[in-house]
Parts: structure tokens; C-alpha cells; sequence
């Protein structure tokens, strides 16, 4: 979820302090992309036995030009060199964090986490992190974020006795979720570095005394080939780290020893001989009152909660097809004499499953040979992606790397369950993290237009931001050399209702959901001109995102480019029982479905749409199944009573988190006109 890197130096690496200094700002600057809300690092110095370390709430590129970093890296590494060059070994480790445990706000939960005699970086998710300290009441619990634990339960274990790589595969084979790592320890001239789920890659030289990590083959082939280190250093080129995968390096010697974290527990390894070391960390803490609520929370929440509409009873009077479930009220719907809607009679029959042995075939061509990467999986965390990356690895037989983009609206349920799924099929997750806090600004602004003047039409603005999915899939398909990329959309998502109340009319020969004809995309864009002339609250800093988004969905180039779904059956109860019982998959409390729960903003627009128009994406997918004889229409009425129910606490987070005050934003949708009578 975040971006990590090291670099390791002995005095046989001849390497000078300012090719240092580029080397470690560019790992800096090229793992920024991975996450923006704040950046550390921590050094060990042989030459005093101490360690060091520095953090900021701020993105990598402002914090490399702190006088903070900047002092820092002369006062500290630069006692590493004399006359420029390197006399004292060192080893570095950094850190560009996407918040997910533990606010940045409160500095102690940055990274480089710091606890006892031990400070790491970390990418990825513990997710038993709770049951963890439940289960190890002896241990001390000080922050919010999750490497605690796990540096807790490794210094425990080395204190009792154990092994360096002993105590680092029994905290794994304890922990679940994502874990990759850089480990320095206060009393040992040493360092690990582990990942679970591939997501390390390494350049070294025996001859030179050096050695480099980092999260992504992009970024430290990128590093190895503008700083020539090829060449300089005798390098190798970037190596992935295969999954579950340890490396114990002693710092001196640059003596490696690798170990599998899913093995027999190593008893045969001695421990280290200690040296009496210090940890100092430079860096402020900003205490925070962990208990106190948010701002929401300091409502009177069941007042709050009582705003909420749910007008089920005016609802369940619409007229409705006599095949699906679309009301009357939804755009461009037309019944015939015995009361079957124009979507149903028009309805083309997935015959879904039909092509899987097909599917199988295509991809012998694309699958290696020797278990590196070969193919890209777009993965939102949401539950087709999950089961689309589980049957891609398990019955597929492929070897993907899994992509992310983090827009500000992926929740921390779907990074947790993107961190379940990975970690237990030890697949690498690429995170492209996006500006959040500007992105959330920009959803902000849109939102707070909309309340001014609410057209249903202009909803999926509130959701431009994410379509740069599209354009980062290709970006990384270029960085790794990847071709193909397989999607697990599901063509039963079809929404067309939301550009149908913008008045364009229904495609129903579409073969994926984002496809719009050419004539189609006119309208609809007339349409939101039209909307941003009358209400020009929308010509704000975010219409460079919302162009880019648009031509993102709608335009960015799409090959070697297949649709999971297009080829096997979406079977929602075995999906489910898959997820449930081998990856021990989160649901939301608020919600009976797992469908949409990843999405920030889902809660939001569909109260939107079921409050004023009396249905929702639930709806759409619903009917979708019956017309595909997946359920029966008794069934579907049953499931969309409970799944338009509102998400309380759903619609809390996201209100909060983009700023936009709850009780105005809930009274003006529930003063909207509605298309039906109540």
C-alpha cells in the first residue's frame, strides 16, 4: 500500500556521498507515486552503532527538500564519509506512506515505525493486527498503526532466544495480510528484508558492497539506469523477490542469507553477536487523543441518523416490469401490453461460461514459463476483482501482478481485503496513489455545486476522479513490459440509467459497460456544459481532473484487454463462499450485500438515486440476474428492499472525509422533487 526502499553500503562500494544523496532522493521521487500523505527514513551507522530516523506528514518531494532531510543527511550518513567517500558502513531504509492504519497526524504512526530496539518500513496490511494483540496480552500497544505488532512479536522472540530469521518466519506465519519490509535493529549490525507477496525487487554486486531495494522493478530499474549504477557499481539489474521470500544481510560483509517465511521455522541458525546501540528519532511527535470522536461522531448520531429517508412504502406503489424490477421512473423505460419493460425485450443473453474453455487458450500465449509476472489484474479490493485475482492464479494458472489506483474513495475495508487476498496468494499489489487530499478537495468542490443546484445527471461527477484507473493500467503495462491485462468487470453492472438522465438513450447491443457510441458521448457532454453554464460553481480547480477522468474512461487506447466475466460464469454464491471461506473476507456492517462496499462513495449517490427516483444501481443488477435466470424476481425484490436501505455510517465517512457538512447535504436530497408520489 505504500512505497519502501534501502540502500546498503560497505566501504568496498566506493560509493561518494553526494551519488548517495541522488540515489536516495530519486528512490524518493519515484516512490512517491505509492503514496503521498507522508515520507520517512532511518539509517544505522556502524560507525557509532546508532540508528537514526526522520519522518514528516508531508509527500516525498516537499520532505527531500526540508532543511529537516537536508540536515539529516549531513549530519548523519554524512559521518559515514570522509573526503566525500564512504569509510563506515550503512544501511538505509525509507518510506512513502498511503495512510491506512493510524492517522498521520500523529507523527509516531509515519513510518519508519520505531518500537523497543527495532525500526522498519512497511508496505502492506496486517489484518489480524487486533487479534494479535488480543492474543499477546503481554505486549505494550502505544500506536495505532499495524507494523507495531509485528515488531513487538519479532524483538520478543529474539529477547527469548530465537533467531533473527526464526522470530521474522513465526511472526509471519502469525500474521495475515500484506507484509514487505526493511528491518534495522538497534543491537545487531544487521538488516532484514522480507515481503510475502513479491512486492520487493533487488540490485546487488558481491564486488561492490552494495545493495538496493524497493517496492517496484519500475522504480529501482529506473534508479539503476540514470545513476549508470550498472556501471559505477557493477549492479545487476532490478531482480524480483519471489513470494514469502526473507533476506538476512550482515552489514559489514554484505553476507546475505535468504529464507522462505512459509517454511519450517529455521532452529539451526545461531544468534548474532550484539553491540550496544542507540535509536534516535528526530522527528516531533504531534500527540493526538486516540479516543476522542470525529467530527461526526460528536453529533447527537441517532438525531442525525432519524434525517436519513427511506420511503419504501411510496416506492414499493411504483409500477414496475412484470420480468424485472425498473419502475417507472427509470429513463427511458417503456412497457408493453402485458408489462414487460423495453430493457427486458431487448436484453441479449450473456450465456455466460460458454467461452471458458476458449479463454484458456487465448492465454497460452501469454503465460510464462518460469513463474515471473504475465499479466496485470486491476484490483479495487470490491469483490469480483478479488474472486477474478483468485481464479486467475487458481484455476488460470497465471502469474499476475495486481494494480490499484488510490483515488482518496478506496475504503480501508477493500485495502484490507486487497492486503487478505494478495498476502495469502503472495501476488504483488502496484499502487498508484493519486494526490488524496486534493483529489478529495476536488470531489469536495463538485459536491458542494451539486447541493446548489442537484440534477441526477451530473452524479457520476462526484466519481470522475477514480476513471484514471484506465490510464495508470497502460502506464504500468508499459513500466513492466506486461501485455495483457484481465479485468473482472461484470457486464451485470450495467448502470445505464446514469447517463440516461442526462437524456441519453439506452445502448442495448453495448458489450462492456463503459462502452457509449460516439453520438452518445456528444450528448452527454452537451449535457454537462449545459449544467456547468447554469450553475458555473462547477468551473473549479477540478475540470482538468474531470476531462482527463473522461477521456481516461472513454478513450484511453484498451490491448490485450479481456473481461474475466466475458469468458466464465459470475456465480454470486460461489464467489462469496470462496471469499468468505478461504480468504476470510470483510463485509461492511451497514450493508447486507457485498457488492459496492469498497467504493467510498457508493452509500451517497445511491441513497441519492433511491431517495429521488425510487431505485438504485441495486436495482439495475438485480434485474440484470433475473434476465440472466441467475434468480428469480421474488428473490430480487427481496434482496433490493434491504440493499437500498441507507448506509448510515457509510455516508458518515464519506461526507467527513471530502468535508461537506452531513445534516445540509442529507436535508437538500431529501428536498429534491421526487419522480414519485409520496
Amino acid at each position: 500500500m505504500c512505497g519502501i526502499f534501502g540502500l546498503i553500503a560497505n566501504t568496498r562500494s566506493n560509493l561518494g556521498f553526494d551519488e548517495a544523496r541522488a540515489i536516495v532522493e530519486t528512490l524518493f521521487l519515484l516512490s512517491e507515486s505509492r503514496g503521498k500523505e507522508s515520507s520517512g527514513i532511518a539509517v544505522k551507522l556502524l560507525r557509532d552503532q546508532s540508528v537514526h530516523v526522520l519522518k514528516k506528514s508531508i509527500p516525498a518531494g516537499e520532505f527531500i527538500k526540508t532543511d529537516a532531510f537536508n540536515t539529516f543527511f549531513k549530519d548523519r550518513i554524512g559521518i559515514c564519509f570522509e573526503s566525500g567517500q564512504l569509510k563506515y558502513p550503512f544501511a538505509l531504509v525509507a518510506h512513502a506512506r498511503l495512510v491506512t492504519n493510524g492517522s498521520q497526524e500523529n507523527n509516531n504512526n509515519n513510518q519508519p515505525v520505531v518500537k523497543q530496539d527495532m525500526v522498519a518500513v512497511h508496505n502492506g496490511i496486517i489484518t489480524n493486527v487486533d487479534s494479535l494483540w488480543a492474543a499477546n496480552t503481554g505486549l505494550q500497544r502505544e500506536l495505532e498503526v499495524d507494523t507495531e505488532v509485528f515488531l513487538a512479536l519479532i524483538s520478543g522472540r529474539i529477547k527469548n532466544g530465537k533467531s533473527h530469521i526464526a522470530a521474522i518466519q513465526e511472526t509471519y506465519q502469525q500474521s495475515e495480510g500484506t507484509i514487505s519490509t526493511g528491518i534495522l535493529y538497534q543491537n545487531y549490525e544487521s538488516i532484514s528484508v522480507c515481503s510475502n507477496n513479491a512486492s520487493l525487487y533487488l540490485s546487488h554486486s558481491d564486488k561492490s558492497g552494495m545493495l538496493l531495494f524497493a517496492s517496484e522493478n519500475f522504480i529501482l530499474q529506473s534508479v539503476i539506469e540514470k545513476h549508470e549504477l550498472q556501471k559505477n557499481k557493477q549492479l545487476s539489474d532490478s531482480t524480483w523477490s519471489e513470494p514469502f521470500t526473507g533476506l538476512h544481510i550482515h552489514i559489514p560483509t554484505m553476507e546475505r542469507k535468504s529464507f522462505k517465511l512459509n517454511a519450517m521455522v529455521d532452529t539451526s541458525t545461531p544468534q548474532e553477536p550484539t553491540v550496544a546501540g542507540t535509536i534516535m528519532n528526530h522527528s516531533p511527535d504531534i500527540p493526538i487523543d486516540f479516543n476522542s470522536a470525529s467530527g461526526y461522531a460528536n453529533l447527537q448520531l441517532e438525531t442525525a441518523r432519524k434525517l436519513l429517508q427511506f420511503n419504501l412504502e411510496a416506492v414499493n406503489k411504483l409500477k414496475r416490469c412484470t420480468r424485472c424490477l425498473l419502475p417507472e421512473t427509470f429513463p427511458f423505460i417503456r412497457y408493453s401490453a402485458t408489462g414487460v419493460c423495453n430493457y427486458c425485450d431487448c436484453y441479449i443473453v450473456k450465456k455466460q461460461g460458454s467461452k471458458e474453455e476458449e479463454f484458456k487458450e487465448l492465454l497460452k500465449s501469454y503465460r510464462s514459463k518460469d513463474g515471473k509476472p504475465d499479466c496485470i489484474i486491476p484490483f479495487s479490493g470490491g469483490r469480483d476483482s478479488s474472486y477474478g485475482l483468485h481464479y486467475v492464479v487458481k484455476e488460470l494458472g497465471m502469474h499476475p501482478i495486481t494494480y490499484t489506483y488510490d483515488w482518496g474513495m478506496v475504503t480501508d475495508l477493500a485495502r484490507r481485503n486487497i492486503a487478505r487476498v494478495c498476502g495469502k496468494l503472495g501476488i504483488e499489489n502496484i499502487i498508484v496513489s493519486a494526490d488524496i487530499a486534493k483529489k478529495r478537495e476536488n470531489i469536495r468542490k463538485n459536491v458542494e455545486a451539486w447541493l446548489k443546484n442537484p440534477q441526477l445527471g451530473i452524479i457520476p461527477l462526484f466519481m470522475a476522479g477514480d476513471k484514471q484507473f484506465f490510464y495508470y493500467v497502460n502506464q504500468i503495462k508499459k513500466q513492466t513490459g506486461i501485455k495483457l491485462d484481465i479485468w473482472s468487470t461484470n457486464i451485470l453492472e450495467n448502470t445505464d440509467f446514469k447517463v440516461g438522465f442526462c437524456g441519453v438513450s439506452p445502448s442495448f447491443d453495448k458489450t462492456r459497460p463503459d462502452y457509449l457510441p460516439m453520438s452518445s458521448k456528444m450528448k452527454m457532454a452537451m449535457y454537462y456544459l449545459k449544467n456547468f453554464m447554469v450553475n458555473p460553481a462547477y468551473l473549479n480547480t477540478s475540470i482538468y481532473d474531470t476531462l482527463w477522468s473522461f477521456y481516461s474512461y472513454y478513450a484511453e487506447p484498451r490491448t490485450h484487454f479481456y473481461q474475466l466475466f466475458d469468458y466464465i460464469k459470475w456465480d454470486e454464491n460461489k464467489i462469496e463462499k470462496t471469499l468468505f471461506e478461504e480468504y476470510n473476507w470483510e463485509l461492511s456492517p451497514d450493508t447486507t450485500t457485498s457488492w459496492r462496499i469498497g467504493d467510498g462513495t457508493a452509500a451517497f449517490y445511491n441513497y441519492i438515486y433511491y431517495t429521488v427516483a425510487g431505485f438504485s444501481e441495486f436495482d439495475t443488477f438485480r434485474s440484470n440476474q433475473i434476465r440472466e435466470g441467475l434468480i428469480t424476481r421474488e428473490q430480487g425484490l427481496k434482496f433490493i428492499e434491504q440493499e437500498n436501505r441507507p448506509r448510515f455510517e457509510s455516508m458518515i465517512w464519506y461526507l467527513e472525509t471530502i468535508g461537506v457538512d452531513f445534516e445540509r447535504a442529507v436535508k437538500t436530497v431529501n428536498n429534491i422533487p421526487k419522480l414519485y408520489s409520496l
